[in-house]
């Protein structure tokens, strides 16, 4: 089976990044074309820097053109419990993210069919409010536009009985991810950035003060600083510690036919994104075409046919009623971590290695490719923490098996909830 996105479907062609096929020489090599070393690139090029950006396909090929679009502020952790960890300019830029994003779409004018119409965090059951609703409270009493919405509420927002309670963060909002991943690249190769497709690094060794990358095809580059920002596209060649710093985890998508006039005035009629509490949820939105695309936790492996979707596409009718038409499925694979928390690695030799953003890379990764960029042009200190050595998982290699029973047993605390 073709497992082909809805963005790939409706985003434009594809830009001129030619391979490299020569050696070369850069002050900063990013390895990576998602959105965070598109960002890294894109800021370091228009600071003046010399930067060269290595993508082993097409910019956005991984999880960064694969993934829901939603453009959600904020970490896992709630505002309060950042300040307590990390600080409260770790909650500043946290609750910034999003910001950042929209202001770089505006001020390129990239075309990612960009819409600040909010997200919505829903709870189907009563004890969920205990955890939204403190959640609001405190992302309010930091200045965010944010509401409260009961079921009556949730219903007319979403189109969905299934909700009981829920909040909106109108900082939020949505993209094409492909598009924005595309419009990045073209805008940091326009600022300066050098950037190739289909160049794949087969090894990343130091040489000297500085490091050299060997590409699959032989070329090399010579380099003062590299980014690793692969997440969980990252081959061992490059670091052997990196991958198992993270569970591998896919989510799975679908779409629908094109929702009638009928449709679209009571399935999210105000055009949020949403995502559920629940600890194994979906999530959903109004895609390209007026398409209504919904998403959750896939399996381990990757999936080899429609079957493999019949859990989301029961989520889909569970949320919506039976009869929608899907026509569009397909996977991508996102770096999970224990806590859920980002590992931001600082090594030795001007190494940065980051991965994990758990599902809210979108904002993030442009928000955090920024300040990289701005910590390796001016020495600015970056605002998340930072690991001076990458902490990997025990047992990785058995990651499916007691990664499955993890989740199988969230499903269960789910089910319990009353």
């Amino acid at each position: 089976m073709k497992f082909e996105s809805i963005w790939a479907a409706t985003a434009p062609v594809e830009p001129d990044l030619p391979a490299l096929t020569t050696n070369a020489e850069a002050s900063v090599l990013v390895i990576g074309g998602g959105f965070l070393g598109l960002s890294t690139a894109l800021h370091l090029a228009e600071a003046g820097v010399d930067v060269m950006l290595l993508e082993a396909e097409a910019p956005g090929y991984g999880a960064s053109g694969r993934n829901g679009g939603q453009v959600i502020p904020g970490l896992k952790d709630d505002p309060d419990a950042l300040d307590r960890l990390f600080g409260p300019q770790a909650t500043a830029f946290a609750g910034a993210t999003a910001d950042v994003l929209f202001d770089l779409v505006d001020r390129l004018s990239l075309d990612c069919d960009a819409a600040r119409t909010g997200w919505i965090q829903a709870g189907s059951k009563r004890v969920h409010a205990d955890i939204l609703r403190p959640r609001m409270k405190q992302w309010a009493a930091r200045g965010a536009d944010v509401g409260w919405l009961d079921g009556g509420q949730m219903a007319a927002a979403t189109g969905s009985d299934v909700f009981l309670n829920g909040w909106i963060d109108r900082r939020a909002g949505k993209v094409h991810p492909l598009k924005y991943a595309y419009g990045l690249a073209r805008a940091a190769q326009a600022a300066g950035a050098r950037i190739h497709a289909r160049s794949p690094v087969a090894g990343l060794r130091r040489a000297g003060d500085g490091w050299l990358a060997t590409l699959a095809a032989g070329h090399e580059v010579k380099t003062d600083r590299v980014v690793l920002a692969t997440n969980a596209y990252t081959p061992p060649q490059l670091n052997r510690r990196l991958p198992r710093a993270i569970v591998p985890a896919h989510s799975f998508q679908v779409a629908t036919a094109p929702l009638g006039e009928a449709q679209l005035a009571h399935i999210l009629p105000g055009g949020a994104a949403v995502s559920e509490v629940r600890r194994v949820g979906t999530y959903f939105r109004i895609g390209p075409e007026n398409r209504l695309m919904i998403g959750g936790r896939g399996s381990f492996a990757e999936p080899r046919g429609a079957e493999a979707f019949r859990e989301i596409e029961a989520e889909l009718a569970r949320l919506f009623g039976q009869g929608m038409e899907v026509t569009h499925r397909w996977f991508g694979r996102l770096g999970m971590t224990p806590d859920h928390r980002l590992r931001l690695c600082a090594l030795s030799g001007g190494l940065f290695a980051i991965t994990g953003f758990n599902g809210r890379g979108v904002a993030l990764s442009t928000a955090l490719g920024k300040a990289l960029a701005e910590h390796l042009a001016a020495g600015t200190p970056l605002p998340l923490p930072v690991e001076r050595h990458i902490r990997t998982l025990p047992l990785h290699g058995m990651h499916r098996i007691y990664g499955s029973l993890v989740i199988e047993f969230e499903r269960l605390r789910d089910a319990l909830d009353r």
